[in-house]
């Protein structure tokens, strides 16, 4: 079946185009763009509309998977923000072994195509490493590297580290895991070990394996990491590694305040000074307390018994987080986190939200953040047939309503889908029409 659209708006940075093209898709590829109008099967009218690549999330943490079946969530809510592949995996996290995550995209498909990194902290609790403040074996640590091998050779896209999460993950451990990426060249991503003021030492840590080992590094969520106050800094120390030959990059998310569990190492003692907060920043997204800001009291109680809830905590500074977007080692990954529907809207808002909050308002071009969105995350990726448009290129397209476009999620209702995403085609098949979801399968494992 061919497929034409027609009438939009192209904007495809991978390839310097920004204007008025037809494209036409055959068998999953885009085979022609033009100004006529061939023949064609089926047509989709995109007058007034922008026609980009699909949305790439570089950065989010990807459905359970319960029975051996993925439960969509979260993947559902990147479908309609226009995404056509996310990246799991993230923050050494992952939620079952990666390889076999990928086999039951492949046997069943998903909402959108998938991505995986070998997450650290899953590896070395899979390798008997269970206390996260507690060091490692030189039994474990070969355990690990030797299952993260595997994970690489099975495709996934590299290595993630959330060294904030796991204290007790010395240089030793880390590195040892680093090098499973030395021969594939392949990335190490981290949630570093530190923010705030200690960002400057945990970026000098993480750095050094890739320099050690010739590895590409990503910063995992930079917003979040140096988004109090010492963003102007961290991107200096950035490009200064860029100089020196590091293959460097950062993603972050369009918002002005972060999430995760209460009982990770984020809140341990301590978490106060360094953020010079009250406890009134933090919010509790389940639970008893859902929809209030923390006390002292419910502080402790919450921390102690139910050490899982999602939280979301104010500290953020809105200037710092539009410095980073117009850094152009900068691009957008959402870190969507989701609990049976409950978390930060960044899961079901981020990609809306960057094209309304910082196109719209000029942090950016309109251009700029298409590229953050698609080129940037596939070249990163090394994705040599997605985040682009020409011919040959896989037929994932976005097509949306500059002028409507926007996200619906808030931090009180963080599942609710946004406005303006006309149409998502993945492989050449629609998926998304009208912002509803047609067909929830189209997505494929993404190897590397």
């Amino acid at each position: 079946m061919k497929t034409l659209i027609y009438g939009g708006h192209v904007i495809d940075p991978a390839n310097r185009v920004d204007g008025l093209l037809n494209l036409l898709i055959e068998d999953g590829k885009i085979i022609w763009a033009g100004m006529s109008m061939p023949e064609a099967d089926r047509t989709i009218d995109a007058a007034g509309k922008i026609v980009t690549p699909g949305f790439i999330d570089i950065h989010m943490h990807e459905d359970p998977v319960e029975g051996g079946k993925i439960q969509p969530c979260i993947f559902d809510m990147m479908l309609r923000q226009g995404v056509t592949t996310a990246v799991g995996g993230n923050c050494g996290i992952n939620v079952y072994d990666p390889s076999a995550y990928l086999d039951i995209v492949d046997r069943d498909g998903a909402p959108v195509n998938v991505a995986m990194y070998a997450g650290h902290e899953y590896f070395r609790k899979a390798a008997g490493a269970q206390d996260i403040y507690a060091g490692s074996t030189e039994e474990q640590k070969g355990e690990m590297a030797k299952n993260i091998r595997t994970a690489l050779d099975n495709g996934c896209v590299g290595v993630s580290f959330g060294l904030r999460y796991v204290p007790g993950a010395d240089k030793d451990e880390f590195f040892r895991a680093a090098e499973c990426c030395r021969e594939s060249k392949k990335i190490i991503a981290s949630h570093v070990r530190d923010d705030a003021d200690g960002i400057f030492d945990a970026i000098d840590e993480f750095c050094a394996a890739g320099v050690e080992y010739n590895v590409p590094v990503q910063i995992s969520h930079i917003g979040s990491m140096g988004g109090f106050g010492q963003m102007e800094a961290v991107l200096r120390q950035i490009d200064s590694y860029k100089l020196n030959g590091l293959d460097i990059a950062m993603d972050c998310y369009p918002y002005f305040a972060f999430s995760t569990r209460l009982g990770t190492p984020t809140y341990d003692p301590g978490w106060l000074d360094r953020y010079h907060c009250g406890y009134d920043v933090l919010e509790y997204c389940e639970g008893k307390y859902k929809g209030q800001r923390a006390t002292a009291e419910t502080f402790a109680e919450m921390r102690r018994n139910f050490p899982e809830c999602i939280t979301v905590c104010y500290v953020m500074k809105e200037e710092d987080i539009r410095l980073a977007f117009r850094h152009p080692g900068v691009m957008l990954g959402s870190d969507g986190l989701m609990n049976n529907g409950q978390g930060h809207p960044r899961a079901a808002g981020s990609f809306p939200r960057f094209l309304a909050e910082f196109a719209k308002k000029g942090t950016l071009s309109l251009y700029d953040a298409i590229e953050k969105m698609t080129a940037k995350p596939a070249d990163r990726l090394h994705l040599e047939t997605k985040g682009r448009l020409n011919v040959g290129a896989d037929a994932d397209i976005t097509i949306f309503d500059y002028e409507t476009v926007k996200d619906g999620a808030t931090f009180a209702e963080p599942a609710l889908p946004p406005k303006g995403i006309e149409y998502v085609l993945i492989s050449g098949e629609i998926a998304l029409e009208k912002g509803e979801i047609v067909k929830s399968d189209c997505g494929k494992a993404v190897r590397k």
